[in-house]
Parts: structure tokens; sequence; C-alpha cells
């Protein structure tokens, strides 16, 4: 407010004084310091801080007692009351005196009665304005008021005091005083419509508005004809505040020929534009302009909304600071960056647009930190044509498209956002674009999280990817970014979705809890996934199909209702050092044609086969170490194929390795052991080559081969098994005593035609020579059974078992596993 001169002969300038003190932004602590200043020249209205008594050495010159007493023991009020009968350049030069007469007569109560009192004016923001209102009495200013310039010349007995205070009827006048340096280049413009004036601005001026009320409703500034604003070369540090400023050209086909604004800011000025609302009509000139190297203005608190064209433009080296700023409703993009623009945009609020929100294009540039950017038409954010924005802690949400699209070689750095609930992909990144998607959270978007399509790149590092309706990412058509340390759980769909030749690098990510696979991959693709958690996933861990490929190496895929890998129709990937436990279906599922090279992995604790081969597949198994599973170790049926080549393949609850149903697999060089039922079982018609394999202790055997099988072997060791089927036999138990319902141990199966047994019914050899004694009874073949005899599923009780079981049914082969429905979509 009043300010304290550094003393009688101070050589500081009205107008240097002026550009040191008059905008609060630029005060610093050592300039409020240096003038003696102890408490903020905006205090709040009505807020009276309580002030101590000054008291010790005062560092002014040595006063008389009576001047003494005046300065510094005359209690606060009384000083107050004193000033209170002064007016305002009585009151700057009381500032003057010392230290604690600055303090007092930068009181803001003070200063409220004299200004409204005086010019009649109030606003919202009466901490800023008041500071801008005290200059115009301490420095030489002037005011815009059309038709009271005549009034006060005309009774200068009634402004007594204030006598100097210079009155114009337009704003051109007033600038033109300016340049005739009639004043300091201080410009109060009162409540009125100013229209068609020519408004260019060559000099740091401060223009503000004056009214009551709400200030920028009273003091509106029109052009309909060209620019309404323009600021040039010399106008920086200008400062423009507290006014509505329009551009409504009133010849619309005039539109088409030349670009107006409500603001045009050129080369080599900074303006300052605060608290104002921007308006236009016209569709083709934006509301804002900064155009031009060394164009940096600072605009804040402002409401650039309902424009036919774009909100705010920067263009051609332009830069300058945006904040706090509403910008709404306009016809196309709220800001616009272009051609090496690269301003600073924070706290701005971009939303309902009736395009895009943001639109970074040619090389534009620019910081985005902390805006809320939603329910805009379009995407929220767009990136093209090598624009390399960076938008930092940024909320993009609800467009009505897509939250981010980045195409056509855009860049750029996304950083800790909040993208969410738009209604297509959070992301999108196409065409060459090569962005930088790190530690955002991407979530509840109506379809996927992040979309790469048609050539796309990217690192999408470290963000929180969930609750999408469709895939968490989805890379396709020659896309390959680089997906790592992201997290991509609980959607709706699946978590990750390659497929039509899609690439990359997928690494590090924790994927789980999805409601369809946790990775697909399909159609031609062939991503590299590398040391990944896949988990509690609703169905398949990894899904290869429709000729998909790719490496899968080094992975903990665990915890899926379905097979922790499935691999079907034509798909070949490599699938090595992974551990894959826990599934509820499986370890590893190659179906309908699938291939496959299945090396060095763990496959261990599923609730059904640890790999599984049907339906014509035929992949490579090598080294693998297959156990602890709670069914058979490798099921091969309905003929399948395979080379099983080098695996160590134990501790399972079922066959080490199972062949069934016109399969035709080699098995070579591996070993089987310490299985808790055989080691190989061979069936229904199935052939098999085994050469080099060892084959040891298994608990009901080495190797069995049903009826009708015939099998090409070399070299194999079958040794040191427990053989508890042929004791079981020989001590004339029922084979269900070692079995239950739950195992199948291959041995010679019977029926009785006394009982009305079925072929679904077996009966061991000791059922028929005990229980069914001198019954019809038929020899039907060598296989897999348990005995229903032994179960209690037969009319008459089994006298060599115990308890009976509610079984009804005997299984030739384990349960079959579930196959993936998983849906397409692209």
């Amino acid at each position: 407010m009043a300010i304290e001169e550094s003393g009688p002969g101070a050589q500081n300038s009205p107008y240097q004084l002026r550009r040191k003190t008059l905008l609060p932004k630029r005060t610093t602590a050592a300039s409020a310091t240096a003038s003696g200043a102890s408490t903020s020249s905006t205090e709040a209205f009505g807020h009276r801080a309580k002030r101590a008594r000054v008291s010790g050495k005062s560092h002014d010159l040595p006063a008389a007692p009576a001047e003494q007493y005046l300065q510094q023991k005359l209690p606060d009020e009384v000083v107050l009351k004193i000033f209170s009968y002064l007016l305002e350049q009585d009151l700057c030069q009381a500032a003057c005196v010392c230290k604690r007469f600055s303090q007092l007569a930068n009181d803001p109560i003070l200063w409220s009665v004299l200004y409204d009192d005086f010019v009649n004016i109030s606003c919202d923001q009466q901490q800023h304005m008041l500071t801008l209102v005290v200059s115009v009495f301490q420095y030489k200013g002037a005011h815009v008021k059309p038709g009271f310039a005549e009034h006060f010349y005309s009774n200068p007995g009634r402004y007594k005091g204030r006598e100097n205070m210079l009155y114009y009827d337009t704003i051109e006048d007033a600038l033109g005083g300016v340049q005739e340096a009639h004043f300091d280049g201080l410009i109060f413009v009162h409540s009125g419509i100013y229209t068609d004036e020519w408004i260019y601005i060559e000099s740091p001026i401060t223009m503000i508005g004056a009214a009551p009320g709400k200030v920028s409703d009273k003091v509106v500034i029109e052009n309909t004809r060209d620019s309404t604003f323009v600021f040039m070369e010399g106008s920086e540090d200008a400062y423009v505040g507290y006014m509505t400023i329009k551009f409504n050209p009133d010849d619309k086909s005039a539109q088409h020929h030349n670009a107006h604004h409500c603001l045009e800011i050129t080369v080599n000025c900074s303006p300052n534009i605060d608290y104002c609302v921007i308006r236009s009509t016209c569709t083709v000139g934006s509301a804002v302009c900064v155009s031009g190297q060394g164009a940096c203005p600072t605009i804040k608190h402002c409401n650039i909304s309902d424009c036919e064209n774009v909100g705010l433009y920067i263009t051609d080296h332009a830069q300058g600071i945006y904040e706090d700023n509403e910008i709404s409703n306009n016809a196309l993009a709220g800001i616009w960056v272009k051609n090496h623009g690269n301003p600073i945009i924070r706290r701005n609020h971009i939303h309902h647009g009736r395009d895009v929100g943001v639109f970074t294009f040619d090389h534009g540039m620019g910081y985005f930190e902390n805006c809320n950017i939603h329910r805009n038409r379009i995407a929220g954010f767009e990136v093209k044509a090598y624009a390399n924005p960076t938008v930092v802690r940024c909320e993009i949400h609800h467009g009505q498209t897509g939250g981010i699209y980045v195409h056509e070689k855009g860049r750029g750095q996304f950083i800790e956002n909040k993208i969410y609930a738009n209604n297509f992909a959070g992301v999108w990144i196409t065409s060459n674009s090569d962005p930088t998607i790190r530690g955002n959270a991407i979530f509840n978007g109506n379809q996927g999280g992040v979309y790469i399509f048609g050539d796309g790149r990217g690192l999408i590092e470290n963000n929180d990817i969930y609750g999408n309706a469709l895939a968490g990412i989805q890379i396709r058509t020659n896309s390959c970014p680089i997906v790592r340390h992201n997290k991509i759980h609980d959607g709706q769909h699946g978590g990750i979705y390659v497929h039509e030749k899609g690439q990359g690098v997928i690494e590090e990510n924790e994927v789980y809890s999805n409601t369809l696979a946790g990775v697909w991959v399909t159609t031609g693709s062939t991503p590299v996934l590398r040391k990944n958690r896949i988990h509690s996933g609703k169905q398949v861990g990894v899904y290869f199909y429709d000729n998909g490929h790719g490496v899968l190496e080094d992975n903990d895929i665990y915890n899926h209702m379905y097979s922790g890998v499935q691999i079907r129709t034509g798909s070949n990937p490599k699938i090595r050092r992974n551990k894959i436990w826990g599934g509820q279906n499986g370890g590893i599922l190659v179906y309908n044609s699938g291939l496959g090279f299945i090396e060095d992995n763990e496959i261990f604790d599923n609730a059904m086969a640890g790999v599984w081969i049907k339906t014509d597949s035929n992949p490579t198994l090598r080294r693998n170490k297959i156990h602890d599973g709670r069914d058979g170790g490798i099921c091969i049926f309905n003929g399948g194929r395979g080379l099983l080549e080098e695996n160590d393949i134990f501790r399972n609850a079922q066959a080490g390795v199972l062949i069934s149903t016109n399969s035709h697999p080699i098995l070579r060089k591996n070993r089987i052991f310490d299985g808790f039922a055989a080691g190989i079982e061979i069936t229904n018609h199935a052939t098999a080559t085994l050469e080099g394999n060892q084959i040891f202790n298994n608990r009901f055997g080495g190797l069995f081969l049903a009826s009708g099988v015939n099998v090409t072997m070399k070299d194999n060791k079958i040794l040191n098994n427990q053989d508890a089927i042929e004791k079981a036999v020989s001590r004339g138990q029922c084979l269900y005593k070692i079995s239950s319902y739950t195992s199948y141990p291959m041995h010679d199966f019977y029926r009785c035609h006394t009982c009305n047994t079925t072929d679904r019914n077996a009966i061991c050899v000791n059922c028929i020579k005990k229980c069914h004694q001198g019954h019809d009874v038929e020899f039907i073949r060598h296989d897999r059974f348990f005995c229903d005899c032994g179960a209690g599923t037969l009319s008459n009780p089994c006298t060599l078992a115990g308890e009976p079981t509610h079984d009804t049914d005997t299984l030739y082969d384990s349960a079959p596993p579930i196959e993936s429905n998983t849906l397409q979509h692209n």
C-alpha cells in the first residue's frame, strides 16, 4: 500500500517504485524487508492484526522528545484515528516518516474507507485490488470514466486535495496520455461498455477495472472489427485485470478474411492478464493468441469460455505462464499449442469443450501441471505431429471419446496423472508415436486402459491400470511399446491383449484379478513377456491362440481358475524359465493344433495335469521340472503328439505321463520318478516312442500298456518301482484298496453278466475271484480303472473292500481341462 521510501533523498522514480510494488506477484521477501515493512500490504479487510507497542532502539535519525512520543509512544488507536482524517496523498507522506507510521498507514481499513468513499469500487479479490488502488494516489495515475471528466474539472472545490487526478472519456485517450507522459501509466477503467476502441499497448501500462460489485461484469471492453487488445513489443510487464474483454465481429462474412482475437500478444512482450473474462464469437480466430519469439505473458484467474474457435492459442516459439484459468465450452480446442510453443500451464480447469480439451501439434510443447480436463467432446488431451508436451498430475476424465490421444509421430511425457471414466480408451497411441506414460492411474474406462495400434510405440511404466471395461493394455497392428512395472488388475475384461501382429517388450508387470485372460497373444503377434507376475485371474493366465507367438520367459504365473498357459490353433510361442503353479485347471494346456517350445520351466502344484497336450498339438518340452501336481504330470490324448525331452517329472498324484486316444508323442531322456501312481501309462489305442528314459520309484509301477497299445522302446531304464498294483493282486486285495476313486491303476478289467454290469463298470481280478465267484464274467481288456465292486457301486457288496463310496461311474482318463472361451474384441 503506502510505501516507505528510503529517505528524503531517495533516487527511485515513482515509476520505478510502482514497478517494484504495484503487483504483489513481483514483490519479494527481500524487497519487503528493505522497505521496513513487517506486515503484509494485502491484509484482508476487517481483520486488523493486534499491534505490539513499538519499543527498543529506533534506526531513524535521533528525534526530539515530542517527535519521539508521536513516533513511538502514542497508542496505535490514536495514530490510526489521526490518520483517518488524512487524504490519500497525505497518508502516503505520513508513511515516509518512520517504520511505525509506514505500518499503520498501510492499514487496510483506512484505505478501504478512502477507496469506497472516493472511487466507489469493490471486488471479490480485495486484497489484490487494494494494493493497486493505493498506487493511484501514491503515484500519478488516471481514470477512464465516460462523461465524468467535465464534471470533475468544473467542480475543483468539491474534490479538494485530489485535484491532480486525471480523467479520460476513452481508453484510447488514456493510452495517448501515457504516450505523451501526462501520467505514469496506471489506468483505472470504470463501469461501462467500451466499444470499438483501438487498444494497442506498446508500453508497460497498468489497466484495472474499477466498479462496484463484481468488477468484470461492469467493465466490458468490446470490439466488432479488430482484435480487442493487442500487446506489442515494448509492453513487457504491462498489466490488465478485472474486466471483460470481447470480440464480437458484426459482419460474419468478414471473419473469413482475417483472424482477429480478444487478446493478441505478439513478439517480445510479457504482459500480465489477471481476473478477466474473455469471450469471442469469431469463428476463425482464437480468443487469446500468443505468438512469436519472446511472447511470454502471465495469464491468471481468467475465464476463457463460450468462444466459437480456440480458447487459448500459443504458437511460433511463444511461451508464458497460464495459471488458475477456467477454459470451457469452446467450439474448438480449449488450448492449442503449436510450432515450438512452450507454455507453463498450471491448475487450469478445461472442460465441456465442443472439441478436444488440449491440442498440441506441429512441434508444440508445454508443461501442464495439476489441470482438471474433463467432459470434452473429443479427447481430453491430443498430441500430434512431433508435439512433445509434459503433462504432470492432471486429471483427465469423462471424455466423450478418449482421455489422451497421441498420433502421427507425437511424443510427450504423461506423469502421475489420473485418467479415468473416459468413453473410449484412457490412452491411445498410434501411427509411429512414442510417448512416455509413467506413474499414472488409468481406471474405470468404458473401454480399455491403454490402446497402442497402427505402429505405435511408447514407454508404459509404473502405471496403475484397473477397473476398465476392456483390456487394461491393448497392442495391435505392428505396434511395439515397452510395458514395464505396471499393475494391471481387476479389469472387467483381460489384462494385456496383443493381436494383429502386435509386438512389444512386456516386463516386470503385475497382472492379476482380471475377468478374462491375464495376457492374450493372437493373430501373428510376437511380444516378449519377461519377469511378470501374472496371477489370480478368473480365466487363463497367458493365452496364445490363432497363430499367436512370442517369448514368455522368467514369469511367475499362478493361481488362475483355468490353466496357467494355453496354446492353440497354430500358436508357437517360446515358453522358458517360468514358474507356473496353482492353476485350478492345470499348468499348460496345448490343444487344437497348438505348438510351442516349452523349456526350463518349473510347473507344480496345479489342480490338474502339469501339461496337457491334445487334439493334434505338437509342442516341444525340454528340461522342465513338472512336480507335485494334484493330478498327473503330463497328459497327452485325442491325437496329441509332441517331443518330451530331458524333463524331470516327479511327485505327481497321478501318472507321471499319461498317453491316450490315438496320441503318439516321443519321450526321450526323461526322468519320471517318485510318483504316487504309475510312471507312464499308455491307453486307448495310443502309441509312443520311448527312448533313453529313466522310470523309477513310482508307487503303482514303472510302465503300463493297455490292451492294443504298441510302443517303440529303446534304452529305457525301468527300475526300483514300488509295484503296488502287482503286490495287491498277489495278496488277493481289491485294487480299490490302493486307488480309491481318485486313481486309476492299470490291470485286467472284467465285467459280470450275472450282476448286469455295463462297459462303464470295471471289476478287478481279485473281486472276480472272490465276490463274483461262480458268476458269468467276461474279461474286457487290460486298462486303467478303479474297481466298482470295491467302490460299492454294484448291487452286491464287496467282500474285499471297506466302506463303499457313492461314485457310480469309472473314468478312463483324468478329468479333461476346461478350454478357454475368451471373447475376442478389436
